[in-house]
């Protein structure tokens, strides 16, 4: 039986948004020092190769660079031979990672749900989130052309065993999040064919985790992704009343 909720997922489930969806911040980290991205700092910068990576400045992209060379490249160059086949639209890459980038906290939050990593934290070292997309090529938007076709709990061997440069970064991540006090790297793919795109997301400890756990996620996930909203507001529940974002 589905559980009855008091609250929606969102602030703003039920209405459109009013204005110009503001930049979700506080849950990118720079990867060279460390930083978190908050609203009185400026907008982190992505990585162009791989649409994974960020970082706090310019500075700290050139110092990191000789260490993510290897899975930059690789990213890069999976994707674009993907595209050279022919039998794909030349946009759809491009558009997967605009859609990666722009969904990024709905996305995470997914996974979070999906792995139940607030009731059992250890599932963060055992399974990963499938996101299967459905792509139409004339839709109004980059973010508008993808549509949920299906989710799926996997192994998380079923990406690092198959990519192992990927397996790599995964279990470099992971253990920068546990030497902070995190508990891990939750790992989501997104897939639209034979595109797809790997999101690692490091997840803090237990107790430092606001997040209400939902069993409605998958509903959830439709209803911003086929919409094309990126201003998507969780729900926790804190000691101060419930607080959306």
């Amino acid at each position: 039986m589905a559980t009855a909720y008091v609250q929606p997922a969102a602030a703003n489930y039920f209405s459109p948004p009013t204005h110009a969806p503001q930049k979700q911040r506080g849950y990118r980290l720079c990867d060279q020092c460390g930083a978190v991205e908050q609203p009185t700092t400026g907008r982190f910068r992505l990585c162009g190769g791989c649409m994974v990576t960020q970082y706090c400045s310019q500075e700290c992209q050139r110092s990191h660079w000789p260490s993510h060379k290897a899975i930059c490249q690789h990213t890069a160059a999976s994707k674009a031979a993907v595209t050279q086949q022919g039998a794909l639209d030349e946009n759809l890459v491009k558009n997967l990672r605009k859609f990666v980038s722009g969904h990024s906290t709905l996305l995470g939050w997914a996974g979070f749900q999906a792995l139940q990593l607030k009731r059992i934290p250890s599932n963060i070292r055992q399974n990963a989130l499938l996101i299967e997309l459905s792509y139409r090529p004339s839709g109004p938007d980059a973010l508008r052309r993808f549509t949920i076709k299906g989710t799926h709990i996997v192994p998380r061997t079923y990406i690092t065993d198959n990519d192992p440069l990927v397996g790599q970064d995964i279990a470099r991540r992971e253990e920068r999040c546990r030497r902070s006090g995190g508990i891990g790297t939750a790992v989501i793919l997104v897939q639209c064919g034979d595109v797809s795109q790997v999101m690692p997301v490091e997840v803090d400890a237990p107790n430092k985790i606001s997040w209400d756990s939902r069993d409605d996620w998958t509903d959830v996930l439709r209803h911003f992704v086929e919409s094309g909203r990126t201003d998507f507001k969780p729900i926790s529940t804190t000691s101060r009343g419930i607080v959306y974002g």
